[in-house]
């Protein structure tokens, strides 16, 4: 029986009048009422094992325990996450961004939680913190996609989640196209924590995608410097390791 029997009925009409669109081909999902086309479910690679022990990135080395980024240097949290490799889900994450696809955010949550949920659970969070975006970002876009994100992710594994704890205070320049020094750079008092007393032990910071680490790293700092202890992050996708 559903939980929530006015949230499922409402869902099924909007799906009625607004059909979902599928997050890999962008059609109206079918079947009708599933978050993903049955024939494309299949064509989104998940990270496989190995994988990086630090980040998670997938390691073409089977002897490796880490990869190429984590050997060459130290990252602020203790350990992170992801659900898909990057370049299969480039365009739906790109639509999920930057194209108002916020549905999305319903399939990728609740796969999110079936495949990472006992490894985020095992580490008992007091929270899930969503990567923030500048106001004026959040402003244009409409929303914030890592928060639509943990949201989601927050809801089907009843985990609090905190948007208010910290926040970001500059408008940095896109990280797409910036090497690792150009993204430490950029990121430097990009954020600035809202509360004087951090009652919070142990957090989780979400993500869309990881490259460098640099975003999650000048969170971390911030975090750790209020007093979290225990510090990880999990991402939508992840790039390549070595």
């Amino acid at each position: 029986m559903n939980k929530h029997p006015f949230r499922f009925f409402f869902g099924m009409l909007l799906d009625l009048f607004y059909p979902r669109r599928c997050p890999v081909c962008d059609k109206a999902v079918k079947p009708f009422g599933s978050l993903i086309c049955e024939a494309c479910s299949t064509k989104i690679k998940y990270v496989k094992s190995p994988y990086c022990q630090k980040c998670g990135k997938e390691l073409k080395d089977k002897r490796a325990f880490f990869c190429h980024d984590c050997n060459s240097k130290a990252h602020n949290y203790d350990r992170g996450m992801a659900l898909f490799a990057y370049p299969g889900v480039a365009d739906s994450i790109y639509r999920f961004k930057y194209r108002g696809r916020q549905e999305y955010a319903a399939y990728y949550g609740e796969r999110m939680a079936y495949m990472l949920g006992s490894r985020i659970a095992s580490l008992q969070p007091d929270a899930l913190i969503p990567v923030p975006i500048h106001p004026s970002r959040k402003r244009a876009r409409g929303y914030n996609q890592a928060e639509v994100l943990a949201k989601e992710i927050g809801r089907n594994l009843n985990i609090p989640v905190d948007t208010t704890l910290i926040k970001r205070v500059r408008k940095t320049a896109p990280m797409k196209d910036l090497s690792v020094q150009e993204r430490q750079n950029n990121l430097k008092k990009a954020f600035k924590i809202c509360h004087n007393d951090v009652k919070l032990s142990t957090i989780i910071i979400i993500d869309d995608i990881y490259t460098t680490g640099s975003t999650i790293d000048a969170m971390a700092y911030e975090l750790r410097q209020a007093g979290i202890k225990h510090i990880y992050f999990a991402a939508l996708a992840i790039g390549n390791g070595m």
